[in-house]
């Protein structure tokens, strides 16, 4: 599936991704902030302090990933079937570049590249959108609150 320039725009400005992953009865969502959009069918992360996201998708490499707008409320959802592509390996090499020169020597503790080809990309929103939510007045407000801090 293709994504959407929105979509893409999302990833791109925010870059963090709540990883949900199960294998078993147990779900896990872990935060990943090493995205990187490969091409508009596919992303990537690194993976850092992944141990339970790496040992579920060892056993069951599907999983869902949520990119949220913080001042807008909204994201979108996206899923597919991972691919993990390990240290010492051609395919590591060949995308190891896009991601250091992003996060430079952090990059150097990457176990691993974690791809996935896109199935499905769906919007999400904050359920203030049900109640006539403004995006504008949304994002005013959260840049003020993010201001106080």
């Amino acid at each position: 599936m293709k994504l959407p320039a929105s979509a893409i725009e999302t990833i791109e400005t925010w870059r963090l991704g709540f990883v949900a992953t199960c294998a078993g009865d147990r779900p896990n969502v872990s935060p990943k902030g090493t995205f990187v959009v490969l091409d508009t069918q596919t992303l990537a992360f690194g993976a850092l302090r992944s141990p339970r996201t790496m040992e579920n998708l060892a056993l069951n490499p599907e999983l869902e990933v949520n990119f949220v707008n913080i001042l807008t409320r909204k994201g979108i959802r996206i899923r597919g079937r991972a691919e993990v592509i390990a240290k010492g390996t051609k395919a590591f090499a060949d995308l190891f570049p896009r991601f250091r020169a992003l996060w430079g020597d952090l990059c150097d503790r990457m176990p691993a590249i974690v791809r996935i080809p896109v199935d499905e990309c769906r919007p999400l929103s904050s359920s203030i959108y049900d109640l006539d939510g403004d995006e504008a007045d949304l994002t005013a407000l959260w840049k003020s609150k993010i201001a106080e801090m």
